[in-house]
């Protein structure tokens, strides 16, 4: 597959994994990533529990950032009446909350099995990207080592099972 040369929405989880593993910047530097305000408000909660390495700073992550999304309350609307049954958080709602807005060829990448599925059932799978993936293509390897549910290979299996479970495949 070729590398993905369009807009890579992230969502928060996407965020503090890049930066655990030392490849924000090969990440906002290889593409352009755009989230939501949502996303940037979760990586700045919960940072009391996160050792001094883990604690990102918001200037630095916005300024890195081509863009970052508002999104009002009647586009997260559209997804909760898209799928009503998928428990989404406030970043993952807000997310694709955005990207239902835009008609350029953008990809997400977030491992959250809620947001996935979502993009599976709304026939998206193909614009779900892992993050391996995009820091492979844009020509690097993390110091350390991605969690399991940032590689291609999880990734594709997810979207596998998703797209049996909801009903794809079937004849």
């Amino acid at each position: 597959m070729a590398r993905h040369r369009g807009p890579v929405l992230v969502d928060t989880n996407a965020i503090l994994e890049s930066f655990r593993v030392g490849s924000w910047r090969a990440l906002s530097g290889g593409y352009a990533v755009e989230t939501v305000e949502d996303c940037i408000i979760e990586t700045q909660t919960g940072f009391q529990r996160r050792s001094p390495e883990m604690q990102i700073d918001a200037a630095e992550l916005r300024a890195s950032l081509k863009a970052i999304h508002p999104v009002i309350d009647a586009q997260r609307a559209v997804v909760a009446v898209r799928a009503p049954d998928i428990a989404l958080d406030v970043g993952e709602r807000s997310l694709w909350a955005h990207a239902l807005t835009r008609c350029d060829a953008w990809v997400l990448c977030g491992p959250d099995k809620a947001s996935m599925r979502f993009g599976v059932r709304l026939g998206l799978k193909d614009r779900l990207i892992a993050l391996e993936t995009l820091l492979s293509d844009a020509g690097h390897r993390p110091k350390e080592a991605l969690k399991p549910a940032y590689t291609a290979k999880w990734l594709d299996k997810l979207l596998g099972e998703l797209f049996l479970s909801e009903g794809f495949g079937r004849s």
